[in-house]
């Protein structure tokens, strides 16, 4: 049975700048050669008469100009916050496994939630 183009393609997503997104150099990639996959963000979106074309900056750092998004594929805020939203704090070492963005945002949580409100200061 023949690969029709819907059954092995993606949904066409149109990603927004400062979105994270993972990018697959076609060229590296079925060259077989390594460092092909890098994380990104999407620093500008460019239209095109037919399609959206991408400026990415990978994290490494450098450009990557022009991507098509079928090379893309987005990385949400809710994967990279998944150890602070599912951290299991109700037990004795159970920040042990977490990283150290997780724990100062914790910190900083708690602190802030420690402080009494106050109004802003009076300008004048």
């Amino acid at each position: 049975m023949p690969f029709s183009t819907q059954a092995v393609t993606t949904a066409v997503t149109r990603f927004k700048v400062d979105d994270y997104v993972l990018y697959r150099d076609p060229a590296l990639f079925w060259a077989g050669k390594p460092n092909h996959t890098c994380v990104c963000r999407v620093s500008d979106v460019l239209r095109l008469v037919s399609e959206f074309r991408y400026n990415l900056l990978p994290l490494t750092g450098g450009l990557v100009r022009e991507v098509q998004g079928d090379y893309l594929r987005l990385l949400p805020p809710v994967d990279a916050m998944r150890d602070i939203d599912t951290a299991p704090l109700h037990s004795d070492g159970a920040a042990d496994g977490m990283t150290a963005a997780a724990m100062a945002w914790l910190t900083q949580q708690a602190v802030t939630a420690n402080q009494r409100p106050g109004l802003p200061s009076r300008r004048g």
